[in-house]
């Protein structure tokens, strides 16, 4: 059965995604081979490229048809072998320069002898031997390998490929002047992309942030982090304003759409101990009518919560604040983008975005 280009490139993003969103939250797949994963040490540590990229093209490879023999990467090897050169320029190399993972210019294959197979004999003729030594012993792994442990393994390749661009210092693409139409679809493409909701809280920050500045409030942003308890003495919300000692305005992000539960979990544990009374909810999901009866409630007790579509209300705020405001919007999202803290999948993930909006 011939590979199925397209779809393994899409696989390949679905997994890199995952994996992507689960290390933003602190779940990174792990490996419990030890012997293994000293096989996975000695080729991330590897000055030759190219064995990472084969290793993910060999269980590419496998996972779109298990008959094929990933020991031989050239179709005149036999009624089981596959087009490795192919199946690098139009995946895997692609899908490693676009994730901004440091990888090799060329084909993978170019690093070996022409019509090479992955045998022992081969690492006569390498400068590295031990780490193709390494891949090897993992290819003949993946080679036997059912389909719940190949997805292991690609998951694990690329969580090792993600932390070795990590390593690698990532330059933020810099905003220029936008049109209104521009920020509506970099604000969606933002959204849209897992980051364990720290893009959406980013944006409202800023936002916010640009409204202080902008008419020089003496507002005091906190920001609580993505991970920290709900229940932290002082909190607010994911993003509290304070004027002095006041809390003038408590303001949520939730990543999933918010029901009745979580209205009256947020007023009893944040909003009535707190006194908050102007509490905003920030979604892009409408809120079910159970929700809007419970916050009726709320209202006749002095508390007013409220719901916002996210990207209406910055498209209107950036609208509002003319061509100098969102100057200063730009200028305040690169710089909290540059923060130490900020992840780096975050970064190539905003650079994909403007390269998106930019090169259309």
């Amino acid at each position: 059965m011939p590979i199925d280009y397209q779809a393994t490139r899409q696989r390949l993003d679905r997994e890199f995604d995952a994996v992507e969103e689960a290390a933003l939250r602190g779940q990174p797949p792990t490996w419990k081979d030890a012997a293994l994963r000293e096989g996975f040490d000695e080729i991330f540590q590897s000055r030759t490229q190219a064995y990472r990229e084969v290793l993910l093209g060999c269980i590419l490879a496998k996972l779109q048809d298990p008959t094929i023999d990933i020991h031989k990467p050239y179709v005149g090897q036999g009624e089981t072998s596959y087009n490795g050169r192919t199946l690098d320029e139009r995946v895997v190399n692609p899908f490693l320069h676009d994730r901004r993972i440091p990888s090799s210019r060329g084909p993978f294959l170019s690093a070996f002898r022409r019509s090479v197979a992955f045998v022992p004999e081969t690492r006569d003729g390498l400068r590295d031997k031990e780490g193709f030594d390494a891949l090897l012993a993992i290819i003949d792994k993946v080679h036997e390998a059912k389909e719940s442990y190949l997805l292991r393994t690609l998951r694990y390749t690329l969580h090792r490929l993600i932390e070795l661009r990590d390593a690698a210092e990532i330059s933020l693409s810099r905003l220029q002047r936008l049109s209104l139409e521009q920020y509506d679809r970099l604000i969606e493409g933002l959204l849209d992309t897992p980051s364990g909701g720290r893009f959406p809280v980013l944006l409202i920050e800023t936002a916010f942030t640009t409204i202080r500045d902008t008419f020089g409030l003496s507002w005091v942003i906190e920001v609580q982090g993505i991970n920290a308890a709900d229940r932290a003495v002082g909190v607010g919300g994911d993003i509290t304003i304070r004027a002095g000692d006041a809390i003038i305005m408590a303001v949520e992000v939730p990543e999933r759409p918010v029901d009745r539960n979580r209205v009256t979990a947020t007023f009893q544990t944040k909003i009535a101990p707190q006194g908050i009374q102007d509490y905003l909810f920030f979604v892009r999901n409408e809120v079910g009518d159970d929700v809007l009866r419970q916050v009726r409630q709320y209202f006749a007790q002095g508390h007013e919560i409220n719901f916002l579509q996210m990207r209406d209300w910055l498209r209107i705020l950036l609208a509002t604040l003319g061509r100098s405001g969102r100057e200063t919007f730009n200028r305040i999202i690169i710089e909290k983008l540059q923060a130490a803290e900020i992840a780096t999948a975050l970064k190539v993930a905003w650079n994909y975005q403007i390269a998106q909006i930019t090169d259309a």
